[in-house]
């Protein structure tokens, strides 16, 4: 790396998010010297980035701190020499999220991010996409760290390792951060007393928790998660329904936020039908509206600092996790970080050769896994069934495979498998098809079928071209 400072460059620097990351590397300036900043976007994503680089130029300005933000539409020219790139990235935009949901719900099935269908179609979208960022990274900055927060972080970040190549990578997602925040608080501790463990993989992961005596307290934190007045920081843009106690303190471990599309599949449903059906819309509509919000907040010139309306993004804490990553890797400091990163035997339940989501040390040479406790019989079926969806998906990303990508729709825990999951995978490629090349043979083949959208708002998106 530079002696002379770092150079980072952050894909989707259009982002929401970007003004968090920008308070995290400032917070940290002292641990990681930053030279240069490079926000890169694409044509459709400009104005947004035009507005939130303005934004990060003043937040730095107002810090001690001498640092430029650059912009570009050109990935190749902010990847020449770079340090550490990230990616949050989204691609087909908020229209394409909001796709993802209202498809599946129009069946009576669960639409969200990075879980069900609409999960599977994000990763379809966007594999491909890093892959070609990736081959870029070879080129012209071979020794750079690529850092990853575009979800499905865990099967992007796999598909990076397996097909990419490039084993300097790490996944990241502000959820077990959060946990480490909010959870000592419930049980009269703060963070530095505790050691936690996490495994699993992304949204889809469990941990135990002991103080620093090595006394295990993973059953005293179930128990004030039923507490109604304890925060045991569920992230903003999950329904908060309880769990069931009585099937957390048998299993012995505390599962993420994520879980209660699972364990409470049918509530969940409901919910997401509710907003479905209610003028606000989906999840992602209500985000479109929070996104307008801020950049209008972001385009005051006299704005130089994190605005508190962005923590309703659902994004929370993203700033500790993508910026501790990137300063252990460069400080060396050997800090404790939830990663996605390739299993080497962490999680025994699992091959090596796959990504996990574990508790690792970090320092310059990368993230050294943590051994992850023994995962309890329901707990391994699950994580070993998600497994084997992440992978079906990754390759039917990668070869266009139709066959491949029913098969991950049929062993998805929240399809229902039969003719209407296929109906909704056929006119998911349909709706996305601007962003699915590798499939277009079948999304030929499809419509010449007379396979149509359903929902109205969907082909109102498309008839207006996103």
């Amino acid at each position: 790396m530079n002696e002379n400072g770092v150079k980072i460059v952050t894909i989707g620097g259009g982002s929401s998010y970007t003004p968090e990351l920008m308070e995290g590397f400032i917070k940290r300036y002292d641990q990681l010297p930053i030279r240069e900043f490079w926000l890169v976007d694409i044509e459709d994503g400009k104005e947004k980035m035009d507005i939130v680089a303005a934004m990060a130029q003043r937040m730095w300005d107002a810090s001690p701190y001498d640092v430029k933000v650059h912009t570009t539409l050109d990935r190749r020219e902010a990847l020449k020499n770079a340090d550490f790139v990230t990616t949050q990235f989204r691609v087909g935009l908020l229209p394409a999220r909001i796709k993802d949901e209202r498809i599946p719900l129009s069946y009576g099935m669960a639409g969200q991010e990075t879980n069900g269908a609409g999960g599977i179609f994000k990763a379809l979208r966007t594999i491909p996409v890093i892959l070609d960022i990736v081959e870029d990274m070879k080129e012209l900055c071979p020794d750079a760290w690529l850092v990853n927060f575009t979800n499905p972080s865990g099967m992007v970040t796999e598909a990076v390792l397996k097909y990419g190549n490039w084993k300097k990578v790490a996944g990241l997602c502000n959820v077990p951060v959060n946990a480490m925040i909010k959870e000592p608080a419930t049980i009269g501790k703060e963070e530095d007393d505790l050691v936690y463990k996490f495994g699993g993989v992304n949204h889809f992961h469990w941990h135990r928790v002991w103080d620093k005596e090595g006394d295990e307290v993973t059953d005293q934190i179930i128990d004030a998660m039923f507490d109604e007045d304890v925060d045991s920081g569920i992230p903003a843009n999950i329904f908060d329904i309880e769990f069931y106690k009585e099937q957390l303190k048998e299993a012995g471990v505390i599962p993420c936020g994520y879980h209660r599309y699972y364990y409470r599949e049918e509530e969940m449903l409901n919910h997401l039908l509710e907003e479905y059906a209610s003028e606000e819309g989906t999840r992602a509509e209500q985000v479109k509206k929070t996104e307008d919000e801020l950049f209008e907040l972001y385009k005051d010139p006299n704005l130089d600092h994190k605005p508190e309306q962005l923590a309703k993004r659902g994004g929370a804490h993203y700033s500790d996790a993508a910026c501790e990553t990137i300063a252990a890797l460069y400080s060396d400091s050997g800090k404790h970080i939830v990663l996605t990163t390739m299993n080497n035997g962490a999680i025994k339940e699992l091959p090596d050769d796959v990504a996990v989501e574990v508790s690792t040390h970090v320092g310059k040479d990368g993230p050294v896994n943590v051994e992850c406790f023994e995962l309890p019989k329901a707990e391994r079926g699950w994580l070993q069934v998600m497994k084997a969806m992440e992978q079906c998906t990754e390759e039917a990303a990668v070869t266009g495979d139709y066959g491949k990508l029913l098969t991950a729709f049929v062993i998805n825990p929240l399809i229902p498998s039969g003719d209407k999951a296929k109906r909704v995978c056929d006119e998911l490629l349909i709706a996305h098809e601007k962003y699915l090349p590798k499939f277009a043979d079948k999304i030929a083949e499809l419509k010449a079928a007379g396979v149509e959208v359903k929902d109205e708002r969907v082909r109102d998106l498309m008839a207006a071209g996103k």
